[in-house]
């Protein structure tokens, strides 16, 4: 019984997997396998009855990947929501900005995350600081995530998998703990 009650306490999150995240336009990623690691946790989660919320970005800029109704917006196949699980919709990369996410998580009694998604330097980087902010134990799969190719601030390109890295060691310790898919068996 006691194991129940400490895994109830633990969230999946699923940042922004919509289809816009796979098309060509969305740019070059690392972590090409990220989707299926993705699916083997919600899987897990599913089987163990374990809090489970989907996040879906809404673009207010028309002609958005994201904007409402394109199918951008909508969630890829692998990795949709059953009815039983809870979606958020968030228009910045925070999920828990104007969304209610943590009034929904406080009122299960829910005190851990754990993040998985897209993409690490934005929606994922910015979920995990406010979470972990708010005093929820936060985690992030790095095998889970990924991130795209972007230049930094002094037009230098930077590969997807230095912006993935980079903005995991800005959240590790501070604002999270850095896991592995198979290293968080360890936590549940």
């Amino acid at each position: 019984m006691a194991q129940r009650y400490l895994i109830s306490h633990l969230a999946l999150l699923v940042i922004d997997m919509q289809k816009g995240m796979s098309t060509q336009a969305a740019g070059i990623r690392n972590n090409p396998g990220a989707e299926s690691v993705m699916a083997e946790l919600l899987g897990h989660w599913r089987k163990v009855g374990k809090p489970i919320v989907h996040v879906r970005h809404i673009s207010r800029t028309s002609g958005s990947l994201f904007w409402p109704g394109q199918p951008g917006a909508e969630f890829q196949a692998l990795l949709s929501p059953r009815e039983s699980e809870h979606i958020f919709e968030k228009n910045v990369p925070d999920a828990f900005i104007n969304t209610g996410l943590e009034r929904w998580l406080h009122a299960r009694g829910i005190d851990r995350v754990a993040i998985v998604g897209v993409s690490t330097n934005n929606s994922v980087e910015a979920t995990a600081r406010t979470s972990g902010n708010l005093g929820f134990k936060t985690y992030v799969v790095s095998d889970a995530t990924f991130a795209f190719a972007k230049h930094d601030y002094d037009e230098v390109l930077r590969s997807a998998q230095e912006v993935h890295a980079m903005a995991l060691a800005n959240l590790q310790g501070e604002y999270a703990t850095i896991l592995t898919a198979s290293q968080l068996q360890n936590v549940l």
